[in-house]
């Protein structure tokens, strides 16, 4: 049974909770999206080239999966609410002290840190949402969210461009840093105890001391580690989207360094794939409750295979161009849309392990593989071009629908009523 929240919170402004943690998310996700169309004045400042552009993105995903395996099972000990705050706390100092940094080694080190965000909130503020309501209710929730933070990529380039023409990169941090105090207040006072009491006393009685408690992760984590549901479920989601972060990651030095856009150009190109991905998603959200879980996610499958079988043709037959490299990734932005917040549902749900460490492992699979294909898409750029990025995508997205099925399959199995 999901806990009441509001019985549960620390004021009577329980139901406010999820709109604190997404503008927390908000504020996590525009630190990357707002400071990309400065990412070339960033290393022209530092005199680097610009293949640390892309590193820049890989060290906010190495960020994002560092502490992951370790928050989730210490919410399983005291609680969701402790350790999320905690983050969002770390999150504003990392901001903050972008304005001290002369080295772009420090500005990388500040990355890792404020990429810590992301598993503040994959293994900490989801798992709360994945406890606090029920399956339809949270896949509702976690979809108006994503779509939420997910304007972060549209307008944050947007914003960020607009930004830069009349102050300093840094003001973008400190941006980042506002709107993460408004979310800490916020939580502070909204943000209600999900935690089960039985997850807590039992985790408790298995590690009533540190090395009690990393033994139990150790045995935990070996448990799911053996679990090939637990690779598939995982590995699903952060393959579909791995296309768009590759468009986040190279975009900038694509389009403004090859392709010679401004910062303002190359923010407006990121309205089409973005607003694909938004739209999805809010049909996702609709159709929820209507629909059987599995239609949507047949319907990304055939979209994805569609568009790694047209970015190929295109690419071999017309060259390389902005407007191919836009059309493919909007494509699959509709795939992201209509799949992700039910893929990381089943991923969720497809193991008995308590849900603090199940979320923790799954974001420290899906950050990993993320970091990993961000370097891989930009070894290929710089070795093939657009036709060697092109043709990673096209493998990416089949590999991706071949787990998918298997994925689909096993979720629905878990789902059908004991006979």
């Amino acid at each position: 049974m999901p806990i009441s929240l509001k019985t549960k919170a620390p004021h009577v402004w329980w139901g406010w909770f999820p709109i604190f943690l997404v503008l927390f998310e908000v504020s996590v996700y525009t630190a990357n999206d707002m400071i990309q169309p400065a990412m070339p004045r960033v290393v022209a400042e530092h005199g680097v080239s610009s293949a640390w552009i892309a590193t820049a993105l890989t060290a906010f995903m190495i960020g994002g999966g560092l502490l992951t395996w370790l928050l989730g099972p210490y919410s399983d000990l005291v609680g969701r609410r402790p350790v999320l705050l905690t983050g969002v706390a770390l999150f504003f100092l990392a901001c903050l002290a972008t304005h001290f940094i002369a080295h772009i080694e420090g500005f990388m080190l500040l990355r890792v840190l404020q990429g810590m965000g992301m598993s503040f909130i994959g293994a900490v503020g989801y798992a709360a949402i994945q406890e606090g309501f029920e399956e339809k209710r949270a896949i509702r929730i976690m979809a108006l969210m994503a779509n939420v933070s997910l304007i972060a990529p549209l307008l944050g380039p947007l914003l960020g461009a607009w930004i830069i023409e009349w102050a300093p990169w840094q003001t973008i941090f400190a941006i980042n840093a506002s709107l993460a105090l408004i979310a800490f207040v916020g939580l502070f006072f909204c943000m209600p105890e999900t935690l089960p009491l039985e997850v807590k006393q039992s985790t408790m009685r298995s590690a009533p001391n540190l090395l009690r408690f990393l033994s139990h992760l150790v045995h935990q984590y070996r448990a799911l580690a053996e679990d090939k549901n637990f690779w598939r479920n995982s590995m699903t989601p952060a393959l579909m989207i791995t296309p768009t972060l590759g468009w986040i990651g190279l975009g900038p030095m694509i389009l403004m360094n090859d392709f010679g856009l401004s910062s303002r150009e190359f923010a407006l190109w990121q309205i089409p794939v973005f607003s694909c991905l938004i739209a999805a998603n809010l049909f996702l959200a609709y159709v929820t409750g209507r629909w059987p879980l599995q239609r949507s996610l047949y319907i990304g499958l055939w979209i994805a295979a569609c568009a790694a079988l047209l970015g190929l043709g295109l690419v071999f037959t017309i060259g390389a161009a902005v407007w191919i490299l836009a059309l493919i990734t909007a494509l699959i932005g509709v795939v992201d849309g209509l799949s992700m917040s039910v893929y990381y549902r089943f991923a969720l749900t497809g193991s008995d392990a308590p849900k603090g460490i199940l979320a923790a492992a799954v974001s420290v699979v899906f950050m990993a593989v993320l970091a990993v294909a961000v370097e891989v898409y930009k070894w290929t750029y710089l070795h093939f071009g657009m036709q060697g990025y092109l043709v990673l995508t096209t493998a990416c997205m089949w590999v991706f629908i071949v787990l998918a099925r298997r994925t689909i399959a096993h979720g629905l199995t878990l789902r059908e009523p004991a006979a």
